[in-house]
């Protein structure tokens, strides 16, 4: 069916949602607008969904919500009355209409007889993870579209095991998706017949005590919290605050300061552009607070409170934010020393990281005796590995993160988890503020120890029809002609994720790439470089991410920026 006839068949649909007709109404006239909505369907990957909110089939709206939700009951369903009976934990987080789609969600699942454990208000995503286990239920939805613009909501789904489906289990609930026909005519029971009938479950307190038991597992030396860090946190009109508060008071924790302009929950966002902590004008409210009380560390979680942002005072007194990557190195090593000092680091110790993230720890995970092993882009891959190994019993899990800000310290949850990530950072301040440090030098302690390395990343957001031809080209132009060189060193090695081949090109060999296919393309250069080309899975953009090592921050500094500069002229000439 072409986007006129869908959009025909909703707008003739007699029982349509107000909200939905009335928008409908007001685009009529605008067939731009008419096209981008209903020209494919929301397409349900294997990380959910996420889009702007909106009447159309591709668009997050009740209808769609159902649709996806119909699908995946359908999966629980083939696994019988067991699966439907453990049922499925249900989050959301503060964007506009996260309450409703989870209601949604909650209500399309109980029509189907599967038990809905429905939080009584918007929670963390990592909580999310950790209430799967903690309830056995089959499965877990959160809705969130985590650090999209305001006008974005998404829809994910867990495993068993508390991580987002790995690619073979996204593949069947896709399936299923895709064959529900009519997302318009999926019937819901009301809210009140099924929470009768005990399919409808609300959930809270109990869950959140539980979490904040285990996190305060997380410290290495609770006693640093005698060091009296000073702390400005932002959960940026989002999900962590009290999460992040309770656990840090119960630790002992007491001189936190709040941003109260971020404080509360907003699904406007109505002070930063992005609610993103990778985007360093979202810390412009906290430096500004950190400057008035002298604070010796600032944190910012975003929306679902998957990732976290630090910031510190450099040498020069200015408040810098860091990489994720110079965060997970300033973790790693913190997290190895303690273990090491209490005699409690694992022999068969292995560390988790993206394929895109430095390399800087492999540097510190080999040095230090540990195997640190590398999984394709998207914390489900480094979950999916944390499961295999508690299985095997060949590895015991140390930490796994990811330079996009996501960190896992112990794994109760199974996703990336900013609050566990606000207890560390927090500990590793007052461990160098015990030595009379910043942690601004305990990095340059840390570059120092294990070499000067510097990351880069650059993204390209091209939307709509056209956007996605031009992100697939550039990966083409690259896959069948790939480089020579870049900033005059000669490229050695292409990665090619999709064909899950090595290529050395001196040696003219080839090797297996033991990850499953993605449309990734990867470049190492004669003198360490490397530079990663990968479309972003949940928004339109490709990303461009760089990686150097330099015998001090200045060499770096320059090669880094040499590279992309010479990188991004190439792909500029490519649109």
């Amino acid at each position: 069916m072409d986007w006129k006839s869908l959009y025909t068949n909703w707008s003739s649909y007699g029982n349509l949602d107000n909200e939905m007709r009335l928008m409908l109404e007001e685009m009529k006239n605008d067939e731009v607008a008419l096209q981008d909505a209903f020209y494919k369907n929301l397409e349900f990957g294997t990380g959910g969904m996420r889009g702007e909110m909106g009447p159309g089939t591709n668009r997050m709206n009740i209808y769609t919500v159902r649709k996806a939700t119909v699908g995946l009951a359908d999966y629980i369903q083939s696994f019988g009355n067991e699966a439907k009976t453990r049922g499925v934990v249900i989050a959301y987080d503060s964007r506009h209409k996260s309450p409703e789609f989870a209601l949604e969600v909650a209500k399309t699942l109980a029509t189907k007889g599967i038990k809905a454990y429905l939080f009584d208000e918007l929670r963390p995503t990592p909580q999310l993870s950790f209430s799967v286990r903690k309830l056995r239920a089959f499965a877990g939805i959160v809705i969130t579209a985590s650090h999209n613009p305001p006008e974005y909501n998404g829809y994910k789904v867990y495993g068993a095991d508390g991580a987002q489906l790995p690619p073979e289990a996204a593949d069947q609930v896709i399936n299923y998706v895709n064959a529900v026909e009519n997302e318009l005519t999926i019937r819901v029971e009301e809210e009140e017949t099924l929470k009768d009938r005990g399919l409808i479950q609300i959930i809270g307190e109990e869950l959140d005590t539980a979490y904040n038991e285990h996190l305060l597992t997380i410290p290495e030396d609770p006693k640093l919290a005698e060091e009296n860090v000073k702390l400005v946190f932002t959960p940026l009109h989002g999900t962590a605050k009290k999460s992040v508060i309770r656990a840090l008071y119960d630790l002992g924790y007491r001189n936190v300061h709040i941003v109260k302009e971020q404080e509360m929950p907003n699904a406007n966002f109505p002070t930063v552009k992005l609610p993103n902590p990778e985007e360093h004008a979202a810390f412009e409210l906290a430096i500004e607070l950190g400057n008035r009380i002298d604070a010796d560390l600032l944190i910012a979680t975003d929306p679902d409170a998957d990732r976290l942002g630090i910031s510190v005072k450099n040498n020069a007194g200015v408040y810098v934010v860091l990489t994720g990557n110079q965060t997970g190195a300033l973790f790693l090593d913190y997290l190895i020393s303690q273990k090491q000092r209490k005699g409690t680091l694992p022999e068969n110790g292995v560390v988790l990281k993206t394929i895109v993230t430095s390399e800087i720890g492999r540097a510190i995970s080999e040095q230090n005796g540990l195997k640190m092993e590398d999984v394709l882009t998207g914390f489900k891959f480094i979950a999916e590995k944390i499961n295999e190994y508690h299985t095997s019993g060949e590895q015991t899990f140390l930490f796994g993160y990811e330079e996009s800000y996501g960190y896992l310290i112990k794994d109760f949850a199974r996703d990336k988890d900013a609050i566990q990530a606000t207890i560390l950072a927090v500990e590793v301040c007052a461990y160098y503020k015990k030595q009379g440090k910043t942690m601004y030098e305990g990095l340059l302690d840390v570059f120092d120890k294990y070499g000067y390395y510097m990351e880069g990343l650059q993204s390209l957001t091209l939307k709509g029809i056209e956007g996605s031809r031009q992100i697939q080209a550039i990966l083409n132009e690259f896959r069948e002609n790939p480089p020579d060189q870049i900033s005059n060193h000669k490229v050695v090695v292409q990665e090619d994720y999709l064909n899950r081949k090595a290529y050395t090109f001196g040696a003219k060999s080839e090797e297996s790439i033991m990850l499953p296919k993605s449309n990734v393309l990867k470049y190492f250069l004669e003198d360490g470089t490397w530079v990663c080309l990968r479309p972003s899975g949940t928004e339109p953009k490709i990303k461009f991410y760089f990686g150097v090592k330099g015998n001090s921050m200045n060499e770096a500094k320059g090669k880094l920026s040499t590279v992309m500069e010479d990188f991004m002229r190439r792909i500029n000439n490519l649109l």
